[in-house]
């Protein structure tokens, strides 16, 4: 008796279901594939220096760079070229104190860098993150009050002034990640009481107090000085609550509402699509992208495979807006293979 014989199933089996059919080819593959992501779905932000910050490559996140507000158009010009259609603004400031006086300068960074974008390609969408520990001295994302607890309360207004700086420089989205309760409504009241009642807010509804942020801190110089920000952040292990943020930020008139990390939170991202009748959209961050990045410079794994099935996964999850520092690398990928001769 043959080895085939031997191996063949001995009781009634009804194969005439078989899946593997529409595996057997790619081009099968790719006319029965369920999820699929849009390089139009896909933002990429974009660290900007002042004149005294070092640019260039950041240690921690190869291939990522910090950039002048001139280095920032350029980046965003070939982004333009390759299909992308949005970048999220992170500022770097030369100066920084107690109460993040240069994140509402009309001259600041991050606003400078708007104009220029505006003027550049006004076709290209302008995401403007919204937080203060990066031009705060303290690292805090807020005021401290006496105790040296971040004031939620006043807070708000300093959000609120820096909120319509961006706005008069020409942002098309304002982001607010600071993780103030009630800043939607607050931001919402400010920017309609000026006339920009046709600003979006994206929220960052559920952000949580991730370790997956340290290389990004790298980046925007956010390191706190003392403490660290589990009292406004929200705990890793809390799914309820994080719907529960998500649906307060929605009724106080959030556009969009998103959750960061992506990778370790794919269940909220489901979570929150479920319930959510606004964009869902999800933060794939820094260490995210440095353990891939690492990982894929030792040769353990295949970068672009690993980027493809991460960035499906939170398709399938329910993303509708995807931010990754994989957005540039992956349009390329896309660029090359639509434009070689088949």
């Amino acid at each position: 008796m043959s080895v085939t014989e031997l191996l063949r199933p001995r009781t009634s089996v009804d194969l005439t279901k078989r899946p593997r059919r529409l595996r057997s080819s790619a081009a099968l593959r790719a006319l029965v594939r369920e999820n699929e992501v849009r390089i139009a779905s896909l933002v990429q932000p974009i660290f900007v220096a002042g004149e005294r910050q070092p640019k260039g490559e950041i240690a921690s996140m190869p291939g990522i760079h910090r950039f002048s507000v001139e280095g920032a158009v350029a980046e965003a010009r070939e982004l333009r070229a390759l299909g992308l259609s949005a970048v999220l603004l992170f500022g770097v400031p030369d100066f920084k104190d107690a109460v993040a006086s240069s994140n509402h300068d009309p001259l600041g960074i991050v606003q400078r860098t708007i104009r220029a974008l505006k003027r550049d390609l006004p076709e290209m969408l302008v995401i403007a993150d919204l937080c203060n520990c990066e031009y705060t001295d303290h690292g805090h994302c807020g005021i401290l009050d006496e105790r040296g607890d971040v004031d939620n309360d006043a807070t708000l207004e300093l959000l609120g002034r820096t909120a319509l700086s961006y706005a008069e420089a020409g942002v098309d989205v304002i982001a607010p990640s600071d993780m103030m309760d009630g800043r939607v409504a607050y931001l919402r009241k400010t920017l309609d009481a000026s006339g920009y009642t046709s600003i979006p807010i994206m929220s960052y509804a559920a952000k949580f107090a991730s370790a997956f942020y340290g290389p990004f801190r790298d980046a925007a110089d956010s390191t706190p000085q003392f403490g660290d920000r589990r009292s406004y952040q929200m705990d890793p292990p809390n799914a309820r609550e994080a719907v529960r943020e998500a649906l307060l930020d929605i009724e106080e008139g959030a556009d969009v509402v998103m959750v960061k990390p992506a990778l370790a939170f794919m269940d909220l991202i489901r979570a929150v699509r479920e319930v959510s009748s606004v964009p869902v959209a999800c933060y794939n961050v820094s260490g995210e992208y440095s353990m891939v990045k690492a990982a894929a410079l030792n040769g353990w794994i295949d970068e672009d495979r690993i980027v493809d099935e991460m960035l499906v996964g939170f398709v399938r999850a329910g993303a509708d807006i995807i931010i990754t520092y994989f957005a540039k690398s992956f349009a390329e990928r896309k660029h090359r293979s639509s434009t070689t001769p088949r």
